[in-house]
Formats: structure tokens, C-alpha cells, sequence
């Protein structure tokens, strides 16, 4: 017994030492995979030598290298850190709010609002908008005149649809008293506008292949103002979900316990309900529904140390931009010239790590 105690009191100070190096640790992660991105895409590293150099901006191969890895490369690294940044804090979220380790980002609907509002942006314009490409390059083609336009119809339709999902969501719990009725309501709508956009994409083939690739997941689509914008609206929610952590600590006490230290928990849920709809809203809008990102990067860090709800959006956040930035160099690597899709990889990785964890937690002499 003795030596038991002896063992928890050493664990004790190096948890807080972990705990103490996590963040920064994760902070200089996402950099060097930021780093690593200026090097990976279908020409690899032959980009980067004029650059290396010293060849002039001005010249041809200067140009062409500056605009590889300047207007592409770095925004779309920087771009899947910033995503993969909201989805693990809309993540870790989600999970104190309902007080479950299985809950994701897209509890309350709102990846079904996205995809029923692409189905049906894509159903408007003809199936002539969309992300096409053998190699699973994302591209934008339309018939129309300006192709930015149809990417701003298919981000904005994005967003819309997931925060109307949301909205609905809520209408349907009657508010945000009851986390069991608000929970049942998430999965009800997601449910019946997923069957909604099937019926879309089978009254309108022509957009099947299009929202495929919205689907599995991209970030190719990614330039400096969806960086800037996924960095802009990373931010607030995570000093908005750091300002409410403490009502979640409370919160997982019970909520008869919450209530009995005069939390307001009605415009507390809703605040937090406001925090996912929009961390989650702004990054599927932006690279399509990638799976088990929001859903691991909080497991990954709670089996690492054991921290406040406060600590654990800032550490899940920096965990999911680690994530999501790692699968992307991954994705562009693994089959180059060709590349896969995030979210394939995404949900393997995560998938296989979850199964993991729940076999090692039902193991003899496991946890459970």
C-alpha cells in the first residue's frame, strides 16, 4: 500500500509538469507541420529549391515558386490548422455540454444543415459548381461567369444550412433546458435533413459527384481569406468557451449540483450552444465534413493529462489544428502527384484510435 502511495505522489508532480508543457509543445507542433506543408504538394520539394536559391520574385521560376508555395501551399496548411483548431474546441465543447466523451461537433445537426444546404446550392446551379478532380485535387468548375462566385454560394449555403440545422434544433427542444431533449433533438434533425439531401442529389445527379467531394472532406479550396476568416472566428470561441469553462466544471458535477450554486444554466447552455454552431458552422463551410477530428482531439488530450475544462479547450483546440494539419500533409504525400481526401484519412486514423482506446479500456486490468 505503501508503495501505491508513493508511486500516485510522484505521478502527481510530473501530470503537472506535462500539463505545464502541453500547450506550448502542441503550439510548436502546429508550427513545424505549418513549416513542412511549404514542401508537400505534387511537385514535393522541386518548388522550394528557386526559393532556396536566392531566385529573384520577378523572374519566371521565382514567380511560379512564390506563388506555389506563397498563394497555395501556406494558406491551406495554415488554413487545415485553423479548422482542425475549431473543431476540436467546438469538440471539447460538445462533450462538456452534454456530458458525454462520444459527443462530436456535429451533435446538434448542424453537418446535415451543411450538407443539405451544398445539395441544394448545388441543385440550384445545375451540378455545374463543384469539387471534381480524379486525383482528388479540389477545383472549382461552373459554366457561369466567375468561379469564385459559385465557391461563395457553396461556403455561405454551408454555413446557413448548419446554423439553421442548429436553429432547429433548438426550436425543437424548446431551448436549451433540458441536455437530454436537446441531445435527442440533434440527432433527429440530422437524421431527417440527411434524408432530405438524398433526395436532393437523387432528383439532381449531376450534383453527385460535386458534393462527393464536399462529403469526404478538402482543404484544397483554402486560400488566404478563408484562412483569415477560419483564424477570425477561431479566436472569439475560444475566449468565449475559456469564459464559460468554469460553468462547465460545475456543470460536470451534476446539474442539480450546477443549479445549487446559482449558475444560470439556461443562458449558460446557450452561449455554448452559440460557441459549436459557429466554430463548427465556419470550418465545415470551409473544408467539407471531416469525421473524428472534433471528436478525438479531447480524447487524445485527457489520456495525456488530466486538466480543468478551462486548460482543455485551449489543449484540445491546439490538438485538432495538430491533427487535422498532420492528416492534410499526409493526404498530399502519402500518393503524390495524386491526393487523398482528409476526410478519408481523418476517419481511419481516428477511427483505428478510438477502437484502440475502447479495447485497451475493456482489457483485462483495463479501466473498465
Amino acid at each position: 500500500m505503501s508503495e501505491t502511495v508513493a508511486l500516485h505522489a510522484q505521478a502527481g508532480p510530473r501530470r503537472c509538469a506535462v500539463a505545464r508543457w502541453l500547450a506550448p509543445g502542441l503550439a510548436l507542433l502546429g508550427a513545424v507541420l505549418v513549416l513542412l506543408g511549404l514542401g508537400v504538394g505534387s511537385t514535393g520539394l522541386e518548388s522550394l529549391w528557386p526559393l532556396l536559391r536566392g531566385a529573384a520574385r520577378g523572374s519566371a521560376e521565382g514567380a511560379m515558386a512564390w506563388q506555389i508555395v506563397w498563394d497555395i501551399r501556406l494558406p491551406r496548411t495554415l488554413g487545415a490548422w485553423a479548422a482542425g483548431a475549431l473543431l476540436g474546441l467546438a469538440g471539447a465543447v460538445a462533450q462538456g455540454l452534454f456530458r458525454n466523451p462520444l459527443a462530436d461537433p456535429y451533435l446538434l445537426g448542424s453537418a446535415s444543415g451543411a450538407s443539405l444546404g451544398v445539395a441544394a446550392a448545388l441543385a440550384l446551379m445545375g451540378g455545374a459548381g463543384g469539387m471534381l478532380g480524379a486525383s482528388g485535387t479540389a477545383a472549382v468548375v461552373s459554366v457561369y461567369s466567375g468561379h469564385w462566385l459559385v465557391r461563395l454560394g457553396l461556403t455561405g449555403a454551408a454555413f446557413v444550412g448548419a446554423v439553421a440545422a442548429v436553429l432547429l434544433t433548438l426550436v425543437l427542444a424548446r431551448g436549451v433546458q433540458h441536455t437530454l431533449r436537446l441531445l435527442l433533438a440533434g440527432v433527429v434533425v440530422g437524421v431527417v435533413l440527411g434524408a432530405c439531401t438524398s433526395l436532393i442529389l437523387l432528383l439532381s445527379p449531376d450534383s453527385l459527384q460535386a458534393m462527393q467531394g464536399f462529403l469526404l472532406g478538402s482543404t484544397g479550396f483554402v486560400g488566404w481569406t478563408s484562412c483569415l476568416l477560419l483564424l477570425a472566428v477561431w479566436l472569439p470561441c475560444l475566449g468565449a468557451a475559456w469564459g464559460l469553462s468554469r460553468s462547465l466544471d460545475a456543470l460536470a458535477l451534476g446539474e442539480a449540483t450546477a443549479h445549487s450554486l446559482g449558475l444560470p444554466l439556461a443562458p449558460l447552455r446557450a452561449a455554448l450552444v452559440a460557441v459549436l454552431a459557429l466554430a463548427t458552422g465556419t470550418a465545415v463551410a470551409q473544408t467539407g465534413l471531416i469525421a473524428f477530428v472534433g471528436l478525438a482531439a479531447p480524447h487524445l488530450v485527457r489520456a495525456v493529462v488530466s486538466v480543468p475544462h478551462g486548460r482543455l479547450m485551449l489543449l484540445a483546440s491546439l490538438m485538432g489544428g495538430a491533427l487535422l494539419a498532420g492528416a492534410d500533409l499526409l493526404a498530399r504525400g502519402l500518393l503524390a502527384p495524386q491526393e487523398l481526401p482528409v476526410g478519408v484519412l481523418t476517419a481511419v486514423l481516428g477511427g483505428g484510435y478510438l477502437l484502440w482506446l475502447m479495447h485497451r479500456r475493456t482489457a483485462p486490468g483495463g479501466l473498465l
